[in-house]
């Protein structure tokens, strides 16, 4: 057995709590405390409620995970407005 495995789950962030703690309820039905990963500190990626998330846990402790990565979601992008385009003016 390696160092650490961490066991990966897919959920849905439920509650967003201080300090960068969020209640996710996983795919079987458990719900745990999980925490933002440094990467995702370090890059600004804001998680909110109703995210869909990917989480790492310890073997030894299945109550709390952390926050790896955050999955893009459909309706940000569908109901976002196009970027205007701007006209090619030159000088001359």
């Amino acid at each position: 057995m390696a160092k650490e495995e961490l066991l990966e789950f897919d959920g849905i962030v439920t509650e967003v709590l201080p300090d960068g703690n969020f209640r996710v309820k996983l795919d079987n039905e458990h719900e745990i405390l999980a925490y933002t990963a440094g990467k995702m500190r370090k890059f600004r990626i804001r998680t909110g409620v109703g995210d869909r998330v990917t989480i790492e846990m310890s073997p030894y402790d299945l109550q709390r995970g952390r926050i790896s990565f955050r999955h893009k979601s459909e309706r940000a992008s569908a109901g976002a407005p196009a970027a205007p385009r701007r006209a090619n003016f030159r000088r001359r």
